[in-house]
């Protein structure tokens, strides 16, 4: 693996299946109550430009419950490129930490990030990918279906930054994803384009479309996100009318396979891009995927900051 996850070009599918099984037996020890502190002594920098719930919580307790510590550096703590150059922060930073998570805006952020640190550096979310997530959801959907080849995921909703690190994540593991989005809202094309050339080796299956009821038929996995995003705020109106008939909601799901998942990766604006009904119904996993934000990034961080460290299950 290796040593920074900026996006989800960084891992082969092996990589992923190495911190699948990490993840479960972290998981177990955690309900089972077993001591795990393979980062003693270890300390994680937070490096935060945007608010979060999950993120701060589950990077913060997970170095926690691993014996390590994490540092939370909000905004006006750091100003990274105001008040130094992300060149000298990140020559700082190595000195006293052993790794970094960097939730930002721009994404090149925190490719500088990597590119100036000797320490391993996390995306955390960017506007442009949020790899955590997805390896997080992959992790959810191989717990409850097992085998993901093959395996039909339909996203509802934006080309956003959740959005591009599933493309990268489905090819990578040989999965069929199709977003469905109204026009003017695809992917980014150099990534969808970069995404479908990685798909050749692996199987995978990527489509974009502008129809929401065919694009959820005979679909294993139902995913959205909101359809406003941080700094996306001026523009809520004109979204909220060019999304009609993208919401995840009882007609939709009914279309899908039988069995289908629904996901999302939160926060959820309610009664815009999902209805309470389906959030909160049978088919949702919604929750499991939040849970799951702790595991797997536990993973991460003992595959990233602990060399060498064997999990013993």
């Amino acid at each position: 693996m290796n040593r920074h996850l900026v996006t989800l070009e960084d891992v082969t599918q092996a990589d992923v299946e190495a911190l699948f099984d990490l993840a479960a037996s972290l998981k177990a020890k955690q309900r089972q109550g077993i001591a795990h502190p393979l980062l003693q002594g270890k300390t994680l920098a937070m490096v935060f430009e945007k608010p979060s719930l999950r993120t701060r919580v589950t990077f913060e307790a997970g170095m926690t419950q691993l014996g390590g510590h994490a540092i939370y550096l909000a905004p006006a703590d750091i100003r990274l490129g105001q008040r130094e150059t992300v060149q000298d922060a990140a020559r700082n930073l190595e000195q006293w930490v052993d790794g970094i998570v960097a939730r930002t805006f721009s994404h090149q952020m925190v490719e500088r990030l990597a590119l100036y640190s000797q320490i391993p550096v996390i995306n955390g979310l960017s506007d442009s990918h949020h790899p955590v997530q997805i390896l997080c959801d992959l992790f959810t959907l191989w717990e409850k279906r097992g085998s993901l080849a093959g395996r039909r995921v339909t996203f509802l909703g934006d080309g956003n930054n959740v959005c591009h690190s599933w493309l990268q994540g489905a090819a990578a593991l040989g999965l069929s994803f199709t977003l469905a989005c109204p026009p003017a809202y695809e992917p980014d094309p150099t990534i969808l384009g970069r995404a479908q050339e990685r798909a050749k080796a692996s199987g995978a299956r990527l489509e974009v479309t502008h129809d929401p009821r065919a694009a959820v038929r005979e679909a294993d996995v139902l995913y959205t996100d909101v359809w406003t995003s941080m700094g996306q705020e001026e523009d809520h109106a004109q979204r909220l009318r060019d999304f009609q008939g993208f919401q995840l909601d009882r007609a939709l799901v009914e279309q899908a396979r039988p069995d289908v998942l629904v996901m999302h990766c939160l926060p959820a604006h309610r009664g815009e891009e999902i209805t309470d009904e389906v959030m909160d119904g049978p088919r949702s996993i919604i929750f499991d995927q939040a849970e799951n934000r702790l595991h797997m990034q536990k993973a991460l961080l003992v595959r990233l900051l602990g060399p060498g460290v064997r999990v013993v299950s």
